[in-house]
């Protein structure tokens, strides 16, 4: 379980995250969002230890994530960041080798080369390992790094923006295997999301920032209400049931209810 409690962020007079406290669920997804500037990826980046906090703790399986050492740490969790592109001349297989070096140091065991077949194999990137990573599309690239952090063999998996520069298919793709990663892999994934709809599709529980506050903290079904996410942006946001699924309507200018329907109809 990873407990944060009470974090808070000040960088000269202005406060980036305000006593945040949330549990993370084990073998579930946790969606974290809310309008820009809310603090999400910094609360992703606090949580996993990537930045340092002003006050407060963050409890990994009952220890104080500052006590451990950076290879504890790294085969607990994997944390993959919004900007996780590389200018080096990798192909997917050496990549997703990186996923090992908590384990291996560089020097791949025959162990952990059965890791990274099987990683590669899960991610539907056994065919194409030997490619170039400039040679890939983007939802290929985005699942090549998804496969490096499953090579990392952690419980728990954070994601910052997963979805980004991926066109509707390849999201609703990357969702889906986040789902089978909780379900045949008994992962525990937590995401910062921009799309409220994919939250409410995908996920099993959804941290609601604003501010840099936790407004809302519970199984999604509590926070996809539109009194709800009007606190959150400030908009009035209908909900529409279409197939099953809880489905934000807002009527922006880049999607439709047409959009939405064939979104769901994927999931």
């Amino acid at each position: 379980m990873i407990k944060v409690s009470q974090l808070s962020l000040d960088i000269g007079k202005k406060k980036i995250l305000k006593n945040v406290s949330t549990e993370i669920r084990q073998g579930a997804i946790t969606a974290i969002i809310g309008p820009n500037g809310a603090g999400k990826s910094t609360l992703l980046n606090a949580a996993t230890r990537l930045i340092d906090v002003t006050t407060g703790s963050v409890e990994l399986n009952g220890t104080e994530i500052t006590r451990l050492k950076s290879d504890q740490v790294a085969k607990e969790l994997a944390v993959l960041k919004q900007s996780n592109h590389t200018n080096l001349k990798l192909t997917v297989r050496e990549l997703v080798n990186f996923g090992r070096f908590p384990y291996s140091k560089g020097r791949l065991s025959k162990t952990d080369k059965q890791v990274v077949d099987e990683s590669l194999e899960y991610m539907g990137l056994t065919n194409m390992q030997e490619a170039y990573l400039d040679e890939l599309s983007g939802g290929q690239r985005q699942r090549a790094f998804i496969a490096m952090t499953l090579a990392q063999d952690t419980d728990y998996i954070f994601l910052d923006e997963p979805l980004n520069n991926l066109d509707m298919k390849h999201s609703v793709q990357m969702m889906q295997l986040l789902r089978r990663l909780v379900r045949e892999k008994q992962k525990t994934i937590v995401i910062v999301i921009h799309d409220i709809n994919f939250a409410s599709c995908y996920a099993d529980y959804i941290v609601a920032m604003k501010e840099g506050e936790i407004l809302l903290d519970g199984p999604k079904d509590d926070v996809i209400t539109p009194e709800a996410l009007k606190s959150i942006y400030d908009m009035d946001i209908n909900i529409e049931c279409i197939f099953g699924q809880q489905i934000c309507v807002y009527f922006d200018d880049e999607k439709t209810v047409d959009d939405y329907v064939r979104e769901v109809q994927m999931v």
